[in-house]
């Protein structure tokens, strides 16, 4: 059976809610700020608003994305990622950046290996979606 016909629980639920969310969060930024692979990435977030900001937004996003509270929503009337990033100089190197640095969060924030498999075929669809470059 599929996973996803076997959960009875959100994905936001399962990752925690809000505080687990949070803590994939600040924990995927940890490493764009601070690891030398993710440097790119740090760089193009600091040519837009800044870690900070984003590290607000994308846990606003993803409480959504994931099946609970839309923030993201609420505070800019949609949540649709290519909009988003339309701004955001991003091709399949830099999708690719950033799909190693969630990859690494995850494993960091120690979830499971069917539930770290479920989120990165969420995130892989949804970083596919941002890229805006070939």
């Amino acid at each position: 059976m599929y996973y996803a016909a076997q959960r009875k629980r959100s994905l936001y639920e399962e990752l925690g809610g809000d505080d687990g969310i949070r803590k994939l969060v600040e924990e995927f930024y940890d490493i764009v700020e601070q690891d030398e692979e993710a440097r790119d990435l740090h760089f193009l977030h600091l040519q837009g608003a800044g870690v900070a900001h984003s590290r607000l937004e994308q846990f606003n996003y993803l409480c959504g994305f994931f099946g609970g509270p839309q923030y993201y929503v609420m505070k800019h009337r949609h949540a649709r990622l290519r909009e988003i990033h339309e701004h955001v100089p991003i091709d399949g190197r830099m999708r690719n950046l950033w799909l190693k640095c969630m990859e690494k969060a995850i494993r960091n924030v120690g979830l499971g290996e069917d539930l770290a498999r479920v989120l990165m075929h969420h995130f892989t669809t949804a970083a596919e979606t941002a890229r805006n470059m070939d």
